[in-house]
């Protein structure tokens, strides 16, 4: 009897076990806010279903600034809301807010430093409505993800994440992987517990924007347990937008024969913690090449919003180093209201509605894209503001013959800057002296009413070095040379390259020899592409059109010292385009610009195929018919990299081609894409000044994405209703992107040299901060009260300790995290001035430095 009433018993266990193993849960919840959609009466709504179901638990994507909007229209439903948020314990709690983001960003394609702000001005905000917020697990419905988010998210003080959307994968998805939880590993090697896309998670049959976990299905929860998952969860963080439907509460609704039961809804810090193992020894190296999204690369629209926030980006960081320095050499109070509206109006014009629905009317007012034109201006003239008042106070007004150059990188740089000049200048040869003697030449640019001077200037890592303009008695030579050969092709010379443009190919480069390689011959000769061609699918002449079917005009526009640029004028088909190549002494860089004038309405892409919702094949996912301009290189067993925010990444495609929703790669082009030799003897750099796509494969050279016009996404046309305009830049290169400091390269790319006439120059040159060997980059620089912070990141592979020198003395130095906690106060030694302190940092890892001043 007792044997059989222990074997009852541990029947009864097992029973209960698999009970408990087949209890399924999910992720409810909402997404939106008052700039996508959130209509007035939602908070009361959200209140009254909580109440309305015990059960019920809300994971929070709403976008900060809905808040005080909610607080003013809507005062009961915000007090009440208020009211339930309080409790934020894990198991009793039953609100989490998972994207605390100021704008919801898609974050694969701005900057680290973008990503960063997002996540703090967007949580300062929210402790301002929810004081006991509580903010633990990153989520969100939207394919927002980039590779740097474990770093980002553990130092913001999160200790989970979730890589699933799976209710709103238009624009893309996360890749699929193992089961249960994973440790999300980060490019610098730091570990986020992660509830991934899990590897039976399979995109929804029929569907263009759904995974099979948008319902908890009995077949996704039986698919789940038949992987092993002991603790299967879906997700469906809804749409706020009543316009849409999903204003019922709950989302699985109380049709318990529609979903698999048991299912429980969760936070995701209660099931990360309550309900699934809460740890995991499974590591995911996840790379920036697992986030695959298929946005409208190439369109007009997106050129013109990626590189308006591309400039914001830009321009808002280097003003807030030059106030900076302006704080630090001369007491100038920091201007902290401009800087964080600055930075408010980027950070709204990085959300993912700008960049998936652009032509979308934003309350009914402008489009999407029109309000990131508005909104990327206000940062541009805040920051420019910023600039120029710092520039004034460090400088002095603008008179006489002196100059003030700033670097606003923690490397030391010897490079070109213009500054603009008097044009009473004109006429006559100036030289350019340093405070040592030392002369340089000088070289005349027009830019339309503005006259400036252009020189090569050397200045100390985060610091500045001043000139001074004097007149010339004898005209420095050119040193560059421009020859039209007798078949009628150019060659460019300079101290670097020989480039040859055929006129007779649309002025294309037919030969590119590098000084620095031997003069070693880059441009593949064999290929069918030629190099700086354009080429790409025109659907109403039903054909491939190139620039190099018909002749171009070559003319050279500037010749001086130190800089040469030569114009070419040719067409593609019936539509003219201007096409310029600079090449500037000692500078590795080939800078190029492009413009197309398009003659009447045109669609360029993939033909054939109707637009339908459903339809996985859609016409604008094949890059190949796209109009590109090719690169082919003569670089043998090739690697590509590209960058991406806070990390590099080394591909592990053959190629980037794909046509079909379901089958998507990550072709994202940031700031660069690197093809070299697999013996790193040579390479070639792409570098864009938008975010954009690339495409290459094994017998398709590089190419960067010029142009698409035709069916979108929910069938809208992207048309072609202005130029399309943009820059870009070549570098050929020893190594690879590594060793010839590609990051850096690109930074100096981002934030050129800053140079004005002064009217003081008392103080002849200076560096505020300088890190051993130039290791790492100056990511930002500002202020926040008394303390300064500086952030550095490492690019590179080795992660010894390097010293840090610091222009000043009795300072204390802490090591903090992104939220502000003390990590460590560093150890500090003094000698002639300067602070001095080592810091190691892992590749692709960052740091930051609260540094102050303990003086009086």
């Amino acid at each position: 009897m007792r044997e059989r009433f222990i074997i009852f018993l541990i029947g009864l266990l097992g029973f209960n076990s698999l009970v408990k193993a087949q209890q399924a849960y999910f992720i409810d919840g909402y997404h939106g806010g008052v700039y996508g959609h959130y209509p007035m009466g939602q908070t009361s709504f959200i209140v009254q279903k909580l109440k309305q179901y015990p059960d019920w638990r809300v994971n929070l994507e709403i976008e900060p600034e809905s808040w005080e909007v909610v607080r003013q229209r809507d005062p009961e439903g915000y007090s009440a809301f208020k009211q339930m948020f309080k409790d934020q314990s894990v198991r009793s709690g039953r609100i989490e807010y998972v994207n605390p983001t100021y704008a919801q960003s898609y974050f694969f394609g701005t900057s680290g430093e973008s990503v960063i702000r997002q996540f703090q001005y967007g949580m300062r905000l929210l402790r301002k409505h929810f004081p006991e917020a509580v903010f633990t697990t990153y989520s969100a419905e939207e394919p927002c993800f980039t590779s740097c988010l474990p770093m980002v998210l553990k130092s913001l003080g999160f200790s989970y994440a979730s890589t699933k959307n799976p209710n709103t994968m238009w624009g893309g998805y996360v890749s699929a992987y193992g089961g249960g939880l994973v440790n999300w590993v980060g490019p610098d090697g730091t570990k986020l517990v992660t509830v991934p896309r899990y590897g039976c998670e399979d995109l929804q049959p029929g569907s263009t924007w759904q995974s099979i976990a948008w319902f908890n299905s009995r077949d996704y929860i039986g698919k789940c347990l038949d992987a092993g998952i002991k603790h299967p969860v879906g997700m469906c963080i809804q749409d706020a937008a009543w316009s849409h439907g999903w204003n019922k509460g709950p989302w699985l609704g109380q049709d318990t024969a529609a979903y698999y039961c048991p299912t429980a809804y969760k936070t995701w810090r209660d099931y990360i913690q309550n309900c699934s193992n809460g740890s995991t020894g499974d590591d995911w190296h996840f790379s920036q090449e697992d986030v695959l999204c298929s946005l409208m690369w190439g369109t007009q629209v997106m050129q013109r919003l990626a590189r308006e926030i591309r400039t914001a980006e830009n321009t808002i960081v280097q003003a807030e180093k030059m106030a900076s320095y302006a704080k630090l050499y001369r007491g100038e109070k920091w201007s902290m209201d401009s800087i964080d509206e600055a930075w408010r109006t980027l950070m709204l014009s990085q959300h993912h509605d700008c960049w998936i629905v652009p032509y979308n009317r934003l309350n009914g007012g402008k489009t999407w894209a029109e309000t990131v034109t508005d909104w990327t201006r206000n940062t541009n003239q805040k920051s420019q503001r910023v600039i120029d008042q710092s520039l004034k106070l460090m400088a002095g007004q603008r008179r006489g013959n002196k100059i003030w150059v700033f670097n606003t990188l923690a490397v030391e740089r010897e490079e070109l800057v213009s500054v603009e000049v008097p044009s009473s200048w004109k006429g006559k040869d100036w030289i350019a002296v340093d405070n040592r003697g030392v002369e340089s030449p000088t070289q005349w640019i027009d830019e339309g009413e503005v006259t400036k001077l252009l020189f090569r200037a050397k200045v100390p890592s985060t610091g500045f070095a001043t000139y001074t303009f004097q007149e010339s008695t004898s005209r420095t030579k050119a040193t560059f040379c421009f020859e039209r050969m007798h078949d009628g092709r150019c060659r460019l010379e300079s101290d670097l390259y020989s480039l040859v443009l055929n006129p007779s190919k649309g002025g294309a480069v037919e030969s590119l020899k590098v000084r620095f390689l031997q003069d070693r011959e880059l441009v593949d000769l064999g290929n069918g592409r030629s190099f700086n061609e354009l080429r790409g699918f025109f659907i109403e002449k039903n054909s491939f059109l190139s620039s190099t079917e018909q002749p171009a005009t070559i003319r050279l526009i500037e010749q001086g010292p130190l800089l040469m640029k030569v114009c070419v004028q040719g067409k593609i088909g019936v539509h003219p385009f201007v096409q310029t190549i600079q090449l500037a002494q000692g500078e590795p860089r080939i800078d190029m610009h492009i413009k197309i004038d398009w003659m009447g309405d045109v669609q360029i892409g993939e033909p054939g195929i109707e637009f339908k919702t459903e339809d996985p094949r859609k016409s604008f996912y094949d890059d190949r018919y796209k109009l590109l301009l090719y690169f082919p290189t003569e670089i043998e067993s090739p690697l590509i990299y590209k960058d991406a925010p806070f990390d590099v990444c080394k591909s592990r495609l053959e190629n980037t081609f794909f046509n079909r929703w379901d089958s998507i790669k990550h072709n994202v082009i940031v700031h660069w894409v690197d093809k070299v030799a697999g013996d790193n003897s040579c390479g070639l750099a792409l570098f864009s000044d938008h975010t954009t796509s690339y495409v290459h494969g094994e017998d398709f050279p590089l190419a960067l994405n010029v142009q698409y016009a035709g069916k979108g996404l929910w069938g809208m046309d992207y048309r072609i209703d202005r130029p399309t305009e943009f820059s870009y830049s070549i570098l050929p290169h020893q190594g690879n992107w590594e060793q010839c400091r590609l990051w850096t390269r690109s930074e100096e790319r981002n934030e050129p040299l800053i140079a004005t006439l002064a009217g003081d120059i008392s103080l002849t040159s200076a560096s505020f901060l300088s890190v051993e060997n130039d290791a790492y980059e100056l990511s930002s620089m500002y202020y926040e009260g008394k303390s300064l912070y500086v952030r550095l990141f490492n690019s590179l592979s080795n992660d010894t300790s390097r010293k840090i020198a610091i222009t000043g003395t009795n300072l204390s130095v802490k090591l903090v995290e992104l939220d502000g906690r003390t990590i460590e106060t560093l150890l500090v030694h003094e000698e002639n001035g300067k602070s001095y302190l080592d810091l190691a940092i892992p590749q692709f890892g960052i740091r930051t430095l609260r540094i102050d001043s303990n003086e009086k």
